[in-house]
């Protein structure tokens, strides 16, 4: 199994149009904001913190090179060769490693898997903009990469962010400029339903260690000056099967 061409192009043209600048994309908020954030509701949860940590879903790697930072060694990955090209110029100290993966791809997986062994993932709203038939196998790709000891955090917009990106979108002014080129790449984020999400996490073989919500930041402010943050919910995770840490 593999993504539509049509997801593969939206993304593409998303990463190739997007500036090289941090923060230009409005969901590439500061590590401080994001991953340093999740990093601390994670760690209570990590069996092996010597084991390499996938950024899955890396984008531009601001997250990744954070992780960087924490971790033995770093992996980010996307789907978007536009993506890993741009963290990987982002990178010059080569602080990460950057590969181009789809995660519906079970070869693939495997592949990365098999070269790494077991992973702790960062998993940050890859679910919630991806095409019904792939989330299944997105979470199971999350699976695979943690093997028998890694363990994983999963960051997703809640149901109530779609009606927070519409009312943006629907504003007289039109949307926040950060937002526009998501929409023109015909991309759609908050699709998955609060109560599928569990589901889908636990038909994959992952257990559901704990959970909570958190807002997301973003890089985009209301005329008011304010941060646009969106409501999120977060789980980390465990394979089926393993002991508790």
């Amino acid at each position: 199994m593999s993504v539509t061409d049509r997801y593969r192009d939206s993304w593409e043209g998303f990463w190739r149009a997007a500036p090289a600048e941090q923060g230009s994309v409005i969901w590439d908020a500061d590590p401080a904001l994001t991953a340093e954030r999740h990093l601390a509701l994670f760690e209570p949860f990590l069996a092996d913190r010597a084991l390499p940590v996938v950024d899955l879903g890396c984008g531009n790697g601001t997250q990744t090179r954070f992780l960087a930072g924490r971790f033995t060694r770093a992996v980010g990955a996307d789907l978007s060769a536009a993506a890993v090209e741009l963290a990987r110029r982002s990178d010059p100290a080569e602080r990460a490693e950057y590969v181009q993966l789809d995660a519906t791809d079970r070869a693939a997986v495997r592949a990365l898997h098999q070269r790494l062994g077991d992973a702790n993932v960062y998993l940050r709203g890859v679910i919630h903009q991806s095409e019904p038939a792939d989330r299944g196998p997105v979470a199971e790709a999350v699976a695979a990469l943690l093997g028998a000891h890694g363990r994983a955090f999963v960051v997703e917009l809640s149901e109530a962010a779609k009606h927070v990106l519409g009312d943006l979108a629907r504003d007289p002014a039109g949307p926040p400029p950060k937002l526009r080129p998501v929409f023109a790449h015909g991309l759609a984020p908050a699709e998955v339903a609060d109560a599928a999400f569990g589901d889908l996490l636990r038909t994959a073989g992952l257990s559901v260690l704990a959970s909570g919500e958190l807002p997301l930041s973003t890089t985009e402010f209301t005329p008011a000056g304010e941060r646009i943050e969106l409501p999120a919910h977060w789980a980390a995770l465990a394979p089926d099967g393993a002991r508790p840490s």
